[in-house]
């Protein structure tokens, strides 16, 4: 299972969250979404799922996630 690691910016509410969580999860792949509100990280975890369309995803929810991803911390 991938696991990567996202730094969003303007993520400020339960109401920010939830709109990631329902836009992320609908990428294909994506099986687990954990966020922390006051450090801005999203954590996706899946199968093989698109890094972009993960990026693409946070946007759509509108707010803007720093470049890149990494494997998040076990």
């Amino acid at each position: 299972m991938a696991e990567k690691q996202y730094t969003v910016i303007g993520m400020s509410c339960g109401h920010c969250a939830a709109s990631v969580t329902e836009e992320v999860v609908a990428v294909p792949g994506v099986t687990e979404v954990d966020i922390d509100v006051r450090a801005g990280r999203v954590v996706v975890r899946g199968a093989q799922f698109g890094e972009d369309a993960v990026r693409d995803a946070i946007v759509g929810a509108g707010l803007d996630v720093v470049r890149g991803a990494r494997a998040a911390a076990a």
